[in-house]
This record gives structure tokens, C-alpha cells and sequence, in this order.
């Protein structure tokens, strides 16, 4: 008798069907993406985020609504370090949900449409220490780097209030390109 098992072969069990991709750009179903005013979302961020306060300022807001209930919103902004607001970066400074499955990631993933749709090549936030980043991947984002804990802005030069609770950050980031954003051109580089 022959080893071989070519003639005895196992029939092949089906395959289950294959999931379509998911696109990281598209709304769950249910959820809407839904424009907000920067008070709104200063309100719905001091009632309810677990550990800031609301931003001082704003570039844009975002919301999410399920079944006609606003369940999180996101605030966009200017970057908070100086050295990576180069006109073409814009930072997500805070997102704050009810816990709505998938809604931080649909907010992410439309600050990201919004702040492409405005110019911007790049998009930043940061996680805590201890914070997974699931929904930010879900989103498309990748992690760039992380810093040490410190005790707030406060410098020499520049007096701010100490943070009360230091903690470790990961930068987060999405860009147009790989190498991230492009800097504006200055006005002195446009002589005729």
C-alpha cells in the first residue's frame, strides 16, 4: 500500500465567511457625527471627563450622537507644544463619552476627516499612562513616542500652576504622509 495520502485526503471543512474589511474612516452604524459649540462640549467635558478640565480654546468641535442622544464629543485645537504647531498640525485636545460602544473611536476617526477637509496634514493627542489607545488604533492613529512624567508647564520664564497628579504620556499621531506634516512656507520665502 502506497503513504501516500492523496487518495484519502480529509474533505476541506468550509471557511466562514470572510468579514469585509473595515474601513477606519466609516461611522458605525447608529452613531452620527454631529457639529457642536465649543460651550457645549466645554460643559459636556467638565461634567463628565474623568480626570481634565475643559480646553481654553478650540479650532473645532465634534460630537456623536445615538439615537438622537449626543453620547461624547471631541475638541480640536492648535498643538499645545510649540515646537509642533507648524501651521499644519492640529491636536484633539479632549474626548469625552458616556462609554457608547465605538463612539470615541467615530471621533477620532471624524476629527481626522474634518481637520484633512481644513488643510491640516497632521492630527495629535495624548494617552495617560495606562490608557490601551484601542480606540485611537481602531481609528487608524499610531502611537509616536512617550515622555516622561512631569509635574506640568510651569518654566522659569513662563509660570503655570503644578499638576497635582504627574503622569507618563504617549504621543499619538495620523498624518497625510509618513514623515507627518509639511511646515507653511514663511512670507519671507515668496520674494519676487
Amino acid at each position: 500500500m502506497n503513504n501516500k495520502s492523496s487518495s484519502l485526503t480529509r474533505p476541506k471543512e468550509p471557511t466562514p465567511p470572510r468579514r469585509p474589511r473595515q474601513n477606519a474612516t466609516a461611522v458605525p452604524q447608529g452613531l452620527m457625527v454631529v457639529p457642536v459649540t465649543f460651550r457645549l462640549a466645554c460643559a459636556i467635558i467638565a461634567e463628565h471627563h474623568r480626570h481634565h478640565q475643559p480646553p481654553q480654546g478650540m479650532k473645532f468641535a465634534l460630537g456623536v450622537a445615538a439615537h438622537q442622544a449626543l453620547v461624547g464629543v471631541a475638541v480640536v485645537g492648535r498643538p499645545v507644544a510649540r515646537h509642533l504647531d507648524d501651521g499644519r498640525t492640529a491636536e484633539v485636545s479632549r474626548t469625552c463619552t458616556d462609554g457608547t460602544l465605538n463612539a470615541n473611536s467615530t471621533l477620532y476617526a471624524a476629527a481626522w476627516r474634518t481637520a484633512r477637509a481644513m488643510g491640516y496634514h497632521r492630527l495629535l493627542t495624548y494617552t495617560e499612562h495606562g490608557e490601551h489607545g484601542a480606540s485611537l488604533r481602531a481609528a487608524g492613529w499610531r502611537p509616536i513616542t512617550t515622555s516622561a512624567a512631569h509635574h506640568g508647564w510651569d518654566r522659569p520664564s513662563r509660570r503655570r500652576p503644578s499638576q497635582a497628579r504627574p503622569v507618563r504620556r504617549t504621543r499619538w499621531e495620523i498624518a497625510r504622509t509618513p514623515g507627518g506634516a509639511h511646515p507653511l512656507p514663511r512670507a519671507c520665502d515668496h520674494r519676487a
